[in-house]
């Protein structure tokens, strides 16, 4: 299979200070978030690629940067060998910005209260000129939800049903990839579930691409061909799932699933992971999990450790071995 999203050496930096004039008169000097450091993978196409980590460990950011919500900061970001940031042919950026949708992770949030879903789900095939007759009523059909629904408001939906027109909304404009930031995190299990299998069948039908976006490691076991980790915008460890999930090889990896709660597991004594997630705005030097790391070395917290091949894992640890 061919790579259809590369992300190479992908950055991303938040300019977080006070307002000028307070910084003249407490003397402080400008506040920089790096949200992204550094990240590089491939999404091959029809396939489902996860980001997991901690919240603040940049997800979001990398998702948004994706559709072109956010300008990197450095790195690119190619969807079929065209780099947004950089392109100049507006009808290549075009196609490629029809390619690609977001489902959001609140549904609410991100429905317009004042529209019907008849117009939310039209919304991005309208505003191309494109023919929108019958539109919504067929994918609310596909999606489990009544055409008659069309005529409603999103305030008469259940939390499920909002996120079933969310994916419904993304699904309009014919898109290969879709971006998930954390589409089901919001939804009761039993509703989890729903979405997650409507979006597997629809990947099937449609042979869509996904980035997945979650902090929970039971859903990407569901849904994941592969998975990267992420620390405090790092990309740490990635492996394809079964691999990832049988042999992890970076301590943080190993921490998130020590920590997860287990169906097997009722009675294990588990100690807590220790300390917590260091501030974005002034990182540790070196690997930024070694304040936290159980086999860290002198060498650790000097070198940022780069990512290597060990098997089928790429693994950024001097120690994976």
């Amino acid at each position: 299979m061919s790579a259809l999203i590369s992300v190479r050496g992908l950055t991303r930096i938040f300019d977080v200070s006070k307002p000028w004039l307070n910084r003249v008169i407490e003397r402080k000097p400008k506040a920089l978030l790096t949200a992204v450091s550094d990240v590089s993978f491939e999404i091959e196409e029809n396939s489902v690629y996860a980001l997991v980590g901690e919240s603040g460990s940049g997800k979001s950011t990398i998702g948004k940067i994706m559709v072109g919500l956010v300008p990197p900061s450095d790195g690119h970001v190619e969807i079929d060998g065209v780099d947004l940031a950089t392109e100049t042919d507006a009808a290549k950026i075009e196609a490629v910005r029809a390619d690609i949708q977001m489902i959001f992770q609140d549904p609410y949030a991100s429905l317009n209260p004042r529209w019907r879903v008849r117009d939310i789900i039209n919304e991005p095939v309208a505003a191309k000129g494109g023919n929108v007759e019958g539109l919504a009523e067929r994918l609310l059909d596909q999606v489990g939800l009544s055409a008659a629904d069309a005529g409603k408001y999103p305030h008469e939906f259940s939390g499920g049903q909002r996120q079933r027109i969310c994916i419904a909304r993304a699904l309009a404009s014919e898109p290969r990839i879709i971006v998930c930031d954390e589409p089901t995190s919001a939804l009761d299990v039993s509703v989890q579930s729903q979405v997650l299998n409507l979006m597997s069948d629809l990947r099937e039908e449609f042979g869509l691409t996904y980035l997945f976006i979650s902090h929970d490691l039971t859903v990407v076991q569901h849904m994941a061909d592969k998975i990267g980790v992420l620390y405090l915008g790092r990309l740490v460890e990635e492996a394809p799932r079964d691999r990832l999930f049988h042999e992890p090889k970076h301590p943080y990896t190993q921490m998130l699933f020590d920590a997860a709660p287990r169906m097997d597991a009722f009675g294990r004594e588990v100690e807590p992971p220790k300390g917590e997630i260091p501030d974005a705005i002034n990182p540790p030097s070196g690997c930024a999990y070694h304040p936290r790391c159980p086999i860290a070395v002198e060498r650790c917290s000097r070198e940022r450790p780069k990512m290597r091949k060990i098997g089928e894992t790429r693994v950024a640890c001097h120690l994976a071995e």
